[in-house]
């Protein structure tokens, strides 16, 4: 039974829901399936991808313990896992972190331990308002966050803030998780408010939008001379673009006096709907 269902608007905005009961739990055939749909996301057709839960107050809970508990008590099976058992789920959002589109986390509940390493893969992370907890309480549990956690954070909030949050086991409301930098944005309904940003994206010039994903994310990894040779590079791709040329005249076509007016909305007129 799949755990993962899907839905994609005419605009190619796809919406990804898991469902795993009683507790959504994230657990091994859960990323097999996620792992084939990242695959068929990188398709043209696809133009933003959101991850929502599909249980009330539940986005992906964390990883299940039992299953990670079943893997610890077999230390021969660990010891010939080694670093595998951890690299493949890095590898899962690493693909995911490379989709040439936006990918936004609608964090529709608790999101902790792998959900939460999950939503850090995203683009941007739309948390709900109410009663639920966000963080990495993989400590707590005589472990470590392992499937990206301790880098992603780090890069994400400082160091300071990221060791703090780490070592304390520390899970937070969706307000908290505001104020760390960790959601972008906390919403009433997470998932409409991740459909709105989804919908204005899926308007926006394809080629730009993943040339500028890559030049902030591969630029952030490296240094600042090696990450204006990327953003160099990204940069000669777009203006010898199409829809590079497509877009800069549907604004140049504008009267003065409206122009701020067209860079207020996520496209220009003449491009809604390409």
């Amino acid at each position: 039974m799949s755990m993962w269902k899907t839905e994609k608007s005419k605009s190619g905005v796809v919406v990804a829901t898991y469902h795993n009961p009683p507790m959504n739990y994230f657990c091994a055939d859960g990323t097999r399936e996620l792992v084939l749909l990242i695959d068929a996301w990188k398709s043209p057709d696809v133009r933003v991808v959101i991850l929502t839960g599909g249980m009330q107050g539940k986005f992906i809970t964390h990883y299940s313990v039992e299953e990670l508990l079943e893997y610890a008590q077999n230390r021969e099976a660990m010891r010939q896992a080694g670093i595998g058992l951890t690299a493949g789920y890095h590898h899962m959002l690493d693909d995911l972190r490379s989709l040439a589109k936006p990918v936004i986390a609608a964090m529709n509940g608790d999101t902790m331990g792998g959900g939460f390493e999950l939503s850090l893969s995203c683009d941007i992370r739309i948390g709900a308002k109410g009663d639920h907890r966000f963080g990495l309480p993989e400590v707590k549990l005589g472990i470590l966050p392992g499937g990206s956690g301790t880098q992603k954070i780090t890069r994400l909030v400082g160091l300071a803030k990221a060791i703090e949050f780490v070592l304390r086991s520390k899970v937070v409301r969706p307000e908290e998780a505001l104020a760390l930098g960790l959601v972008h944005e906390t919403a009433d309904d997470a998932l409409a408010r991740a459909k709105e940003i989804g919908e204005e994206m899926a308007t926006l010039p394809p080629l730009a939008v993943a040339m500028a994903k890559r030049a902030v994310y591969d630029g952030h990894d490296t240094h600042l001379q090696a990450g204006l040779r990327i953003e160099d590079s990204a940069f000669l791709e777009t203006m010898m673009s199409d829809d590079g040329v497509a877009a800069m005249k549907a604004y140049v076509a504008e009267p003065y006096e409206k122009r701020r007016a067209w860079l207020e909305k996520p496209t220009g007129p003449k491009y809604q709907g390409r």
